[in-house]
């Protein structure tokens, strides 16, 4: 792996790292700003604790070195979670004056994208593509 895409890799997954794990201990401890906008976008509060015990445990799988496929769960569930977050935040008109809520997650959701498809060859599962089912055989 070259030098300037281990600097993207490791810039935004702990970035993403870090600001999702403390997203999530907030969430976990019912930080009442986060219970405040729970309430606004219609989620019961019982659902903030299951999202802020998943966003810990995916914080922490993207980081520790090994299990792949976990890694790959774990980038899907992110990305899920911030886009879903954005798209809530929109639908519900909650983003104030300039957008923050919706922006913040657009950018989360990139640094989700920057690092899954940065990361080295041994946190990832497979190819992408179609499988090679007909390869010619030489």
């Amino acid at each position: 792996m070259d030098r300037s895409k281990r600097i993207i890799y490791w810039t935004s997954t702990l970035l993403l790292a870090f600001f999702i794990f403390t997203g999530g201990v907030a969430y976990v401890l019912r930080i009442q700003g986060n219970v405040d906008g729970f309430v606004i976008l219609g989620y019961p509060i019982y659902f903030m604790v299951l999202i802020g015990v998943w966003k810990i445990l995916g914080s922490v799988v993207i980081v520790v070195p090994g299990l792949p496929r976990l890694k790959e769960w774990a980038y899907a569930g992110l990305f899920f979670d911030v886009t879903g977050a954005a798209a809530s935040h929109a639908a519900v008109g909650d983003y104030g004056a300039t957008g923050f809520h919706v922006w913040v997650n657009v950018i989360f959701a990139l640094c989700v994208i920057c690092s899954w498809a940065t990361r080295p060859l041994a946190r990832v599962v497979g190819e992408i593509g179609a499988p090679k089912l007909f390869a010619r055989q030489a």
